[in-house]
């Protein structure tokens, strides 16, 4: 299985008044992490979306553990848990500087076509990601020693 990590130093702009990260720039944080796991896989969405393919989020959850501060460097894991050729559902870890867990989340998403939002299949219309998503989500025993 492929994890991807991905560091962000955390940006005054991103806090609140308590000095905490933002909740909302986890989700951010996240989107970040999928992108890059897609670049690691040899892909990117600027491609796609030529084609006319967007891929919006169906679900997404996110549970925050501690709070990240101004200064501080996170580090995404994302990986692929689920993929059936249609949605694919990226699990999501953030972790403080100190190694500590800040955030767990997922996120499912489904490939449609740009005009009219009907869903595709990424198995006929990029056979090349299919496989490499296959690939990318086997061995789930893996995920906790990559971790």
């Amino acid at each position: 299985m492929l994890i991807s990590s991905k560091e962000i130093e955390v940006r005054y702009a991103e806090t609140d008044q308590m000095g905490v990260v933002y909740h909302a720039n986890y989700l951010v944080w996240m989107e970040l992490g999928r992108t890059q796991l897609i670049k690691e896989l040899g892909f990117n969405y600027a491609e796609m979306e030529k084609d006319g393919i967007i891929s919006p989020v169906l679900d997404i959850q996110a549970s925050y553990k501690k709070p990240l501060r101004y200064g501080e460097t996170a580090t995404i894991k994302t990986w692929v848990e689920e993929y059936d050729g249609f949605r694919s559902l990226y699990k999501y870890e953030i972790y403080n500087g100190d190694g500590e867990l800040a955030l767990t989340g997922s996120s499912k998403h489904v490939c449609v076509k740009k005009e009219n939002f009907r869903p595709i299949s990424l198995k006929r219309k990029f056979p090349d990601w299919h496989e490499a998503y296959l690939k990318a989500k086997k061995q789930p025993e893996a995920v906790k020693e990559q971790l």
